[in-house]
Parts: C-alpha cells; sequence; structure tokens
C-alpha cells in the first residue's frame, strides 16, 4: 500500500472480512443514532473502518519510526484481522530501548483517542462528523488499553518483559515470563469476555451490538484467545532461537571440501574426497580459483556406473558472489547472508581467500531444529 519511511505496508486478506463485520455493525449503531441516514448509513460505516485501520497504521507507524531510530531494521508493516504488525528484524540492544520500542504505540493510540475527543467538541454530537470522531475516539482507547495488557505478543507484553529483564539482566527470563502471562491473557479472554458481555458489564447486550449473540461473543472470545496464545508461542520460540544464534556458525557447520578441476572424472574425484574425509567438491580453474560447487542432490542423481564417464564440472553450480560466505560470519550476520542469496550451497572462504569448505542449507536447517529443541534456560 506504500512505503513509509522506506518500510512496505501490506494489507492481509483477512482485513476485508474485518472491514466488512465493522461495515456491518457500526452500520445498525448508525441506524439507532443516525436513522435518518438510511441505507446510507453503511457508506459512513465503511469510512469509520477505513479511519479505524489508519488509526492503527499510526500505531504501527511509531513502533517503526523508534526501531528505525534505534537501527533497527524493519521488514514491513501488516495490517490484519485484529490490528497491525511491525516485523522488526532484531532484538533491541537494551531492556530500556524494549520498552520504548513497546510503549511508544499505546502512547500513539491515546494521542489519537484525545485528538479525536477534541475534535468532538467542535462539532455536533447528534451528527455524522460527530459519531465517527465518538467512534474513532473509543476505538483508539480500546486499541491502547488492550495492547497495554500485560502478556506477550501485546505491547504490554514487551513493556513486562523489559522490566523483568532489566531487573534479572536475562533477556530470556523476562520473555518466558511474559510469555506465560500472555498465556495466561488468553485464558482470561476466552472465558471473561463472554461472562462480561452476556451479564452486561461491558455495557452490552446482544441488542446493543447489532444482534450479535452469546455464540459470536464466545467466537470472538476464541480468536482473540487464540491469536493471544499463539502470540506468545511464537515469541518463546523465537527468543529460544535467538538465544541459540551465536551457536550457528559458518566454521562450525562448513564441511570440508576438496578443491577438483573442471574434466575430473566423479568417481576420481569421490574417491579423493573419501580419502581425505571431505564430504563435498569444489570446481576450480587452472590457478585454483574456485568457479563452482558440485551439489550433493546432483552427486546423488548420477548412477554409480556412470560416474567415471560423467565428468565433475558438468554437476557444478556457478558461484556468485552471494555464494561465498566468510568463515567468520555467525549468528543472525550468518541467517541474514543466506536470507538474502537463497542457493542449496555456499563456499565458505577463510579471511585470506583460502577455501575452507562447504556450507549446506540442510546443515544450517539442522542447527535450527537441535536448537530449538534444546530445554529453555
Amino acid at each position: 500500500m506504500g512505503r513509509p519511511f522506506g518500510v512496505p505496508v501490506y494489507v492481509s486478506p483477512s482485513w476485508f472480512l474485518v472491514a466488512a463485520l465493522i461495515t456491518w455493525v457500526f452500520g445498525d449503531q448508525l441506524d439507532r443514532i443516525l436513522p435518518e441516514l438510511g441505507t446510507l448509513r453503511y457508506l459512513v460505516a465503511l469510512f469509520f473502518a477505513v479511519a479505524f485501520y489508519a488509526s492503527v497504521l499510526v500505531h504501527e507507524l511509531a513502533h517503526t519510526i523508534a526501531a528505525l531510530r534505534f537501527k533497527l531494521p524493519v521488514r514491513r508493516i501488516q495490517l490484519q484481522f485484529f490490528g497491525g504488525v511491525s516485523e522488526i528484524e532484531k532484538e533491541s540492544e537494551t531492556p530500556g530501548r524494549e520498552f520504548v520500542l513497546a510503549f511508544v504505540g499505546p502512547l500513539l493510540s491515546l494521542l489519537l483517542a484525545g485528538a479525536f475527543y477534541l475534535g468532538m467538541k467542535t462539532v455536533e454530537p447528534a451528527s455524522v462528523p460527530g459519531v465517527l470522531l465518538a467512534g474513532l475516539m473509543i476505538s483508539n482507547l480500546l486499541v491502547a488499553a488492550f495492547n497495554l495488557l500485560p502478556g506477550l505478543p501485546l505491547d504490554g507484553g514487551r513493556m513486562l518483559r523489559a522490566v523483568i529483564w532489566g531487573i534479572t539482566g536475562k533477556p530470556m527470563t523476562g520473555t518466558i515470563a511474559a510469555a506465560w502471562a500472555g498465556r495466561a491473557l488468553a485464558v482470561a479472554v476466552l472465558l471473561g469476555l463472554p461472562l462480561l458481555n452476556y451479564t452486561g458489564t461491558l455495557g452490552n447486550t446482544a441488542d446493543d451490538i447489532g444482534g450479535m449473540d452469546t455464540v459470536l461473543d464466545a467466537l470472538l472470545a476464541a480468536i482473540l484467545a487464540g491469536i493471544i496464545w499463539t502470540g506468545a508461542g511464537n515469541s518463546l520460540r523465537v527468543a529460544r532461537l535467538r538465544e541459540h544464534l551465536p551457536e550457528l556458525h559458518a566454521r562450525k557447520l562448513t564441511r570440508r571440501a576438496i578443491p577438483v578441476e573442471n574434466a575430473t572424472p566423479l568417481s576420481e574425484a569421490l574417491r579423493r574426497a573419501n580419502e581425505a574425509g571431505a564430504r563435498a567438491l569444489v570446481i576450480v580453474d587452472g590457478l585454483g580459483d574456485p568457479t563452482g560447487i558440485v551439489r550433493e542432490s546432483a552427486i546423488a542423481s548420477v548412477p554409480e556406473h556412470r560416474r567415471p564417464w560423467v565428468s565433475t564440472g558438468t554437476l557444478a553450480q556457478d558461484l556468485t558472489d552471494g555464494m561465498k560466505v566468510s568463515a567468520d560470519l555467525g549468528g543472525e550476520e550468518l541467517l541474514d547472508h543466506l536470507r538474502a542469496t537463497p542457493a542449496t550451497e555456499y563456499l565458505v572462504l577463510q579471511p585470506d581467500g583460502s577455501i575452507y569448505g562447504v556450507l549446506s542449507t540442510l546443515d544450517v536447517e539442522k542447527a535450527f531444529v537441535k536448537a530449538m529443541a534444546r530445554p529453555q534456560s
């Protein structure tokens, strides 16, 4: 939808479902408040839905601007079923920055609510502008209040994580506590929201909210609870992975390789590799400079009786600059490099430019699985 501050904004297909639901519910409310609108009430309600999500976009832009200010890359902003998300690619370096990064979103929503409240004072309450401004004020207050709830993946959960991180000095401890708080919050939403609506504690009855009954209230609560529970679990998994990222080092994961010339028969190349205890083949030119990597899948596709007659170079993939990886690369830098230039194998080079070996994406995936299977610290 655009690139504010250089960050692409996407709208999920689920947004259109929510926009239609908001248009229907708000349109029914307008029929009671401003019956003279007739069918135009749904056009006004659609405008409200778009304006509400514009407010959500401002909320997410606050996170994005703060992240960019702290030199944290933001992949994209996505507006979706229940609100939006700013996909920040790296963790904050300090708990203080994490707290600020989480707090600016609800703060902007509160400021928007205040601005809409001031706007209400300048118009007739029983008019289209008055109703729209009141609805936007209330919706932004709800967005701020909901996001301040202390549980991941909500902003309040990130603030709780930052506080515990600051007290204990351990970001993983803060993540675990905030994630379990998020799961407890999900259970509370699942059980409490239908009960509050049913008893009228929130000031709503079935008639007050456009004909929704208890079943729809329970369905809404289940969806919200599911989103919170899943988000809390994902936060835990990502934190556990990042805790083990330093172990994902190119030097540790690299397979030993031997250099062979283009015309070398595949059977001879494999014999040399077996003698040297190597698991990969690198094609070199007459000067010994690498020009390609022999893919493991290509070797497996050649029947054994054909290998003496197949030149190793015919199975090689030409090297590009992106397929060359420093042996000293590790952690997020290694993952960023692999994500930027996808391939099945990479040539790993020593700092002096000499061949160290071949890095297979399969080995990186296995290291991922191993890291995720380890117990939480």
